[in-house]
């Protein structure tokens, strides 16, 4: 398997195949992922190179890290694994109530930590 690194401050312009030809010339490129946002298509400015052998990835941390490319200085460096994130939220929402805590969110579909948060005004004794 190969390593993976980081390409980030990319040019919203650069392409995979740009990436590909560029990490191409530090040794075998095994595969390159573009981020892109998933609602407009557009680049999110960074991308996962996975270079053939270590020996390659190193090469191209050498050669890439900082250099400019499209007027920006690349940072490139071994990506580090995906950290697992948590299932669900925590409790909150509601249709009513004093507010509260932090988190919460409307209509009782759950949210972030603590309650709170609604439909309600929120403050019953200020009329």
């Amino acid at each position: 398997m190969g390593t993976k690194l980081y390409v980030g401050n990319l040019s919203f312009n650069t392409t995979e195949t740009d990436l590909q030809d560029l990490f191409a010339q530090a040794g075998a490129v095994q595969d390159v992922m573009l981020m892109q946002d998933k609602f407009t298509g557009k680049s999110r400015g960074f991308a996962f190179v996975t270079m053939a052998t270590e020996q390659e990835a190193q090469n191209a941390i050498t050669q890439f890290n900082g250099k400019t490319v499209e007027g920006r200085a690349l940072t490139v460096n071994e990506a580090r694994p995906r950290e697992a994130r948590p299932q669900g939220g925590g409790g909150g929402g509601g249709y009513g109530g004093r507010g509260g805590g932090g988190g919460g969110g409307g209509y009782g579909r759950g949210g972030g930590g603590g309650g709170g948060g609604g439909y309600g005004r929120g403050d019953r004794g200020s009329r």
